[in-house]
């Protein structure tokens, strides 16, 4: 029984085969078209004869292909970007001769929405979240700004404007004056007092 089966399918394969082998060849020659605009065309589309074993060519740049093929071949045009379409060859093709214009349609693939993150597990998020360092807000910016350590450490790196340059230079005159003119006070010198005592006591003695 099974090598009766073995022949059988030998008959059919070797049949096929030969059937195949009658069908005409023909010069297999076109252009391919984006089905949208005529005056565009879709370079290197791939050509596959699915009748022929899944055989392969590609199209030049001009959307060009010319190849030998078979009547009733049924030949696969591809392409990324566009939606595969079929095209069969007619038997009876004058001259062994067969010219076609392939338009193919665009084919927009919409993928679905992936969103990243950068936590793996939730307990990650969790203790990145509880540890996060919220930026200080303007309120808080300027408390910083005006404490005393940070105003004094301002003194000597930050440059005075010109108010505070004209104050000093009028303290420093203000200073050099009272240091050219400082005199003692002489009721506090005894010496003085001294002196004016016997000035005193010669000016009575003389009027006597």
């Amino acid at each position: 029984m099974k090598k009766l089966i073995g022949i059988l399918l030998l008959f059919l394969s070797l049949g096929a085969f030969a059937q195949q082998r009658e069908q005409p060849i023909v010069q297999f020659t076109g252009v391919v078209y984006n089905a949208d605009s005529t005056k565009n065309i879709v370079p290197y589309v791939t050509i596959t004869n699915v009748s022929q074993r899944n055989s392969t060519i590609v199209a030049n740049y001009n959307g060009y292909f010319s190849f030998v093929a078979h009547e009733r071949d049924t030949l696969r045009f591809t392409s990324v970007g566009y939606a595969p379409i079929d095209v069969v060859i007619p038997a009876g093709v004058q001259n062994k001769s067969y010219t076609a214009k392939v338009m193919i349609k665009p084919q927009i693939n919409n993928l679905p929405t992936v969103h990243l993150f950068p936590w793996a597990t939730t307990d990650e998020f969790r203790r990145d979240f509880v540890s996060a360092k919220i930026a200080d807000d303007d309120q808080e910016i300027a408390r910083k700004n005006m404490q005393r350590s940070v105003l004094f450490a301002s003194q000597n790196t930050l440059p005075r404007d010109g108010h505070e340059i004209q104050s000093a230079n009028f303290q420093s005159m203000h200073n050099n004056i009272l240091n050219s003119h400082s005199f003692s006070n002489p009721l506090l010198n005894p010496l003085a007092w001294g002196s004016l005592i016997k000035t005193i006591t010669d000016g009575d003695k003389g009027s006597k």
